[in-house]
C-alpha cells in the first residue's frame, strides 16, 4: 500500500520539474492593450503582442488605429530580435503607416555579422555601422524592461529611427501608486531625459507585471498632449527552461530589406 503514495510523490516531483510555471518576465508571451487620448479626447487604441519565439527569434508587434475628426493614423510595426542572456539583438524592423498625410514604410535590417545596418525610410536609403549595443524603436522597450528588472542604473539606449541614429536616456523618479480605470498599480515613475522642459514625457511601469507600462503622458510646453493608459493585459503561462531540449537552433540569416538586394 505504501507504493501508491510513493509513486504519487515521485510523479508530483517529476511534474513540477518538467512543467514548473515561471513568474512572468518582460519576455513572457503577452498582450497589452492601451487607450490613447489627446488631452481628454479619445483617439483610439493601441496593442502590443509578444508571442512565443520561433527558432530562437522573437516577433514583437505593435498595432494602432487612431482618429481625430477627419484625421486618421493606422500603424503596424514588427520587430524581430534574438536574446542572449539578458541582452537583446535586433534583426529586422518594419513599420507601415497609413492615414491622412503621406503613407510610408520604414524598414531596417541589422546585419551584425557584416557590421552594418541598412535602412529605408520614405523611399530614402541609409547605411550605418553596427557598433555596440543598438536597438530598434519597438524592441528597445523590452530591453528597457529587462534592465529595470535587473536593477540597472544606466538607462541609456541607442536606436535606429527614421534613417537616423538617436540616443535616449531615462531617469527613475521614484515609486508611485497609479490608479486608472483598469486597476490600481504599484509603479516606478520614469522620465525621458531632454535638454529642455518644452517637451516632457513620463511613464509608469509596474514591477509586479514584469515592468509593463501602465500609463504614459506627454507634455508640449506644459500642456498635456498624449495620455496613454493600460486597458487590459495577459501573460501566457510559461514552462520553465527545464522542459526545453538542450539543442539550440542556429541564429537565422538577417532578412533582406524588401525590394533590395542588400542583406
Amino acid at each position: 500500500m505504501r507504493t501508491i503514495p510513493t509513486l504519487l510523490v515521485s510523479l508530483t516531483a517529476l511534474t513540477h520539474c518538467m512543467f514548473a510555471i515561471a513568474a512572468p518576465t518582460p519576455l513572457t508571451p503577452q498582450t497589452a492593450e492601451y487607450q490613447v487620448n489627446y488631452g481628454d479626447i479619445e483617439l483610439g487604441k493601441a496593442k502590443y503582442t509578444l508571442p512565443n519565439p520561433e527558432d530562437g527569434v522573437y516577433k514583437y508587434r505593435f498595432d494602432s488605429d487612431l482618429s481625430l475628426l477627419l484625421l486618421t493614423d493606422v500603424r503596424h510595426i514588427l520587430s524581430e530580435f534574438t536574446q542572449e542572456n539578458s541582452q537583446l539583438s535586433p534583426l529586422r524592423y518594419l513599420q507601415q503607416r497609413q492615414g491622412v498625410g503621406p503613407n510610408y514604410t520604414e524598414q531596417t535590417a541589422f546585419a551584425k555579422a557584416q557590421g552594418f545596418i541598412h535602412t529605408r525610410y520614405k523611399d530614402e536609403k541609409g547605411k550605418f555601422p553596427y557598433e555596440g549595443e543598438i536597438f530598434d524603436p519597438l524592441m528597445v522597450q523590452l530591453q528597457f524592461r529587462l534592465d529595470m528588472a535587473a536593477g540597472k542604473e544606466a538607462l541609456d539606449y541607442k536606436m535606429v529611427k527614421d534613417n537616423e541614429l538617436d540616443e535616449y536616456k531615462f531617469h527613475v523618479i521614484g515609486r508611485e501608486r497609479m490608479n486608472i480605470d483598469s486597476g490600481s498599480y504599484d509603479t516606478v515613475k520614469i522620465e525621458v531625459v531632454r535638454d529642455n522642459k518644452k517637451r516632457q514625457t513620463f511613464f509608469w511601469m509596474a514591477p509586479d507585471l514584469a515592468y509593463l507600462p501602465v500609463r504614459l503622458t506627454h507634455f508640449e510646453k506644459g500642456s498635456k498632449q498624449l495620455d496613454i493608459k493600460l486597458l487590459k493585459y495577459h501573460f501566457d503561462e510559461v514552462v520553465s527552461q527545464e522542459s526545453k531540449p538542450a539543442d539550440i537552433a542556429e541564429r537565422p540569416q538577417v532578412p533582406k530589406l524588401l525590394g533590395t538586394t542588400e542583406g
